[in-house]
């Protein structure tokens, strides 16, 4: 019989899904959907004493083997491909209450990894809390005439995870001054200078970031010195 495979893998029964109708040698049923090949004949699934299990699609590797391992009977599935030349797997048979224990195994699992996932979020959170009041006390360290809701700022959107900033690098992790002060600089640059402005006006970037580097250079001046944006704030206008 051309086209389907004869013998059995190692560990269970071998089902076809035929390319071209097929009818059962024994009870004549037909066409077939699965087919398993005796002797060189097709025999349905009732005859060859497998239409008591149901057919679960690959695409689940997990439930696919605790399926298997809780089904007592159990036969893969497999369909030619005529374009690659060979058999290729499309699932599996197994018996209704071993896919009902193995489904339970697999959303217990779910659950645990559900579980893990929010104590890990609750964990990177606390750790991502305690590295941004790091940051800005380094700022403050640096710069300790930034005001402090500045600084927190500052910290916050530098050390955003997954942004990619300068607080998520290596060197902004380990509080390195560099890492400190470029947070600094770009944030005075974006909110203290109209640099922005003179983007979304067709100005290049290396030509901007020169326009107003003094003014970028004249609030960090002002940020190293204790006391001096507040003594700036309360002089009288």
């Amino acid at each position: 019989m051309a086209g389907l495979v004869t013998s059995p893998p190692p560990g269970g029964p071998l089902v076809v899904q035929p390319l071209r109708r097929r009818h059962c040698a024994e009870c004549r049923s037909g066409p077939l959907a699965m087919l398993v090949v005796e002797g060189g004949a097709p025999r349905c699934l009732d005859c060859a004493d497998l239409g008591h299990l149901v057919f679960l699609p690959r695409g689940d590797t997990a439930l696919t083997r605790r399926s298997r391992e809780e089904s007592a009977l159990s036969a893969v599935v497999v369909r030619f491909n005529r374009r690659k030349g060979r058999y290729e797997r499309q699932g599996v048979l197994v018996e209704e209450a071993g896919l009902a224990r193995a489904e339970e195994r697999c959303l217990a699992d779910a659950q645990a990894r559900r579980r893990r996932r929010v104590r890990d979020a609750r964990r990177r959170a606390v750790e991502d809390v305690r590295f941004t009041e790091a940051f800005a006390a380094e700022i403050r360290r640096l710069f300790p005439g930034c005001p402090e809701e500045r600084a927190r700022a500052i910290a916050s959107h530098a050390s955003l995870r997954g942004s990619g900033r300068v607080g998520r690098s290596a060197a902004g992790r380990a509080l390195s001054e560099g890492a400190v002060v470029s947070a600094v600089v770009a944030s005075v640059r974006h909110v203290d200078t109209p640099y922005d402005a003179l983007l979304m006006s067709g100005v290049p970037r290396h030509e901007a970031r020169r326009r107003i580097s003094g003014s970028v250079e004249a609030v960090l001046r002002g940020w190293r010195v204790p006391g001096r944006v507040e003594e700036a704030a309360q002089a009288p206008g």
